[in-house]
């Protein structure tokens, strides 16, 4: 929450204004830091000052990786969502196809607001020149007079019904300084949380604590705010932005939980009868992979191996060689692994930190 100094302070910077201050754009591009950490921004850029049934922006100057998850927010002046169709396109035009989901619609005192969300982006080239740079658009049914906000995350979830969490969305009218948000929201551990918000005071809004700017636009029309922040743990998450209202005015806000991709491990190559103490080949492979079995490259921590059903008929067997490996481009191979009894219906378990496990089929240690 905000200290009560910071909004004291508040009160003094609103009494001087009862505007829109002048254009204010930070929305150049920010890069993710290294892939598999969890989730992480990628991109994003926004645009204001449209007027059009169709409202746009790319992620101009570099695109998106495939996989991310983008998600979408239109500003505009209206009171009902009269958006037809959200999708993407290259900037020459080409179509792409990805699925955009409407998690939340709020308006208020002609304000509107529509969150949409597309998990699994693919379609377009990651290195892109300006005939390939990747638009995300939305059809009005009529014109309006509109902004976009775009970003791109790394780490979330693949498939939609899982990816996308809680959310809310609350608007309201002020006359005086404000504290206001969409209300909290529960969330996951390692889960995103984006927050947004959109008003006719001045600006800039003082930004939820603990959060990260995704873009702050603001013209003479309207002022918005995106804001995101990854939690930890679970629990329940109340992003908060102070606005300079002055004069009557109207704000609305929203919030969108994403979860991270779960990664599990997947046997390549399971492990096949051999006799006591030889190495058991071939060797054993498993990989690490999200939630529609594409290999994540880039993972390469290390993947233990162990006995998880003891088949030993007289003495219980014990696992020999490198039971902990570092996964190269995603794949971990066990290539001395051995047995030291005669047993029936062995299996093994592999782990690793962040990862689901998995157990093998059942092999035999013995001549047959």
């Amino acid at each position: 929450m905000f200290k009560r100094a910071a909004f004291s302070a508040l009160i003094l910077v609103a009494a001087c204004s009862d505007g829109v201050g002048p254009a204010r754009d930070s929305s150049g591009p920010r890069f993710a830091t290294t892939s598999g950490s969890g989730i992480v921004l990628d991109q994003q850029s926004g645009g204001m000052g449209q007027y059009d049934v169709h409202i746009g922006k790319g992620f101009d100057p570099v695109n998106p990786h495939l996989g991310d998850a983008i998600v979408a927010t239109f500003f505009w002046f209206g009171s009902a969502n009269t958006i037809q169709d959200v999708t993407d396109h290259l900037a020459d035009g080409t179509p792409v196809g990805n699925h955009y989901t409407l998690v939340e619609y709020v308006n208020s005192g002609g304000l509107s607001m529509a969150t949409y969300v597309a998990t699994n982006v693919q379609g377009f080239p990651e290195s892109n020149d300006w005939n390939t740079v990747l638009d995300v658009h939305a059809i009005f049914s009529s014109p309006v007079q509109a902004s976009i906000m775009i970003s791109a995350y790394r780490g979330v979830g693949s498939v939609s019904a899982a990816a996308i969490g809680k959310h809310a969305s609350a608007g309201g009218s002020a006359s005086v300084p404000t504290m206001v948000g969409p209300g909290a929201i529960d969330v996951n551990a390692n889960a995103l949380v984006y927050a947004v918000t959109m008003s006719n005071a001045h600006g800039p809004a003082q930004q939820p604590t603990g959060f990260t700017p995704v873009s702050a636009m603001e013209d003479t029309l309207m002022n918005v705010d995106g804001e995101y922040a990854v939690q930890g743990s679970a629990g329940s998450v109340d992003p908060q932005w102070a606005w300079y209202f002055s004069s009557p005015g109207n704000w609305i806000a929203s919030a969108v939980a994403l979860n991270p991709m779960v990664l599990h491990l997947a046997y390549v190559t399971q492990p096949s009868r051999t006799l006591p103490f030889f190495t058991i080949s071939p060797a054993v492979r498993v990989t690490v992979v999200d939630d529609l079995g594409n290999t994540i490259t880039d993972y390469n921590g290390p993947v233990t191996i162990a006995i998880e059903h003891n088949g030993g008929l007289l003495v219980r067997g014990s696992l020999s060689g490198t039971t902990t490996v570092t996964a190269v481009a995603g794949v971990a191979t066990f290539a001395d692994l051995s047995i030291n009894h005669l047993g029936n219906g062995y299996t093994l378990v592999v782990s690793g930190a962040g990862l689901t496990g998995a157990e093998s089929v059942p092999f035999n240690i013995g001549p047959i």
